[in-house]
């Protein structure tokens, strides 16, 4: 008999135990080979620091982006579960490691059913506009005064996720913004000036 994953419920969405054990191993996995990137080398004393900053910024920029999408497609019905790539993950370490560098692709929500032209791009939409929120609140959380390690969470939160939304509005292949310009102009139009503008403010935080 083959494996069956156990359907779970939370706060209204529909997951699985095979779709949380994958959110847990991209999200793992992707903090640290930005943690190793940050840190002078795989054994600097301050990489643990640098795993927690990784967590609460990249991490959740890229697994929020991610349950963006899963959260409207299962609101129109669909079937919607993110799954890892493991040898994306492996090779994010392994880049990370032997070459400073991060091309993090840790995976995809898989979507299944009937999806309007509308509704792809609203689904798509959806995973830009939560990284756009999230530097919002970082951003405001940047007047506030904080203490040092918190600090960087707040800077790093903010300058990733603005990145996020802005380099997944690419227009073309299977970027989220070749579907929202298919879809709508005008918001396609938005969110990029947004994130763009968002990657400009950027610059002046971090000369404070």
């Amino acid at each position: 008999m083959g494996y069956r994953q156990k359907e779970i419920s939370l706060v209204g969405i529909s997951t699985s135990d095979t779709e949380l054990k994958d959110i847990l191993k991209a999200w793992i996995a992707v903090s640290v080979a930005f943690a190793i990137v940050l840190s002078d080398s795989i054994f600097s004393s301050d990489i643990y620091t640098k795993f927690i900053i990784a967590s609460f910024t990249v991490g959740i920029g890229f697994l929020l982006h991610e349950l963006g999408h899963k959260f409207v497609a299962q609101r129109y019905g669909c079937f919607a579960e993110f799954r890892s790539f493991d040898g994306m993950l492996l090779l994010a370490l392994a880049m990370a490691i032997f070459l400073k560098a991060v091309f993090a692709a840790p995976g995809a929500v898989m979507i299944s059913g009937r999806v309007s032209t509308a509704k792809s791009g609203k689904i798509s939409a959806a995973g830009p506009v939560v990284n756009l929120v999230l530097a919002s609140l970082f951003l405001a959380l940047t007047f506030v005064e904080l203490p040092k390690l918190f600090g960087a969470i707040v800077l790093y939160g903010f300058i990733i996720n603005s990145w996020l939304a802005l380099f997944n509005m690419l227009p073309f292949w299977l970027f989220d913004g070749y579907k929202i310009l298919k879809w709508n102009k005008l918001a396609y139009g938005l969110i990029a000036v947004v994130a763009l503008a968002f990657m400009l403010v950027q610059n002046f935080i971090a000369l404070k």
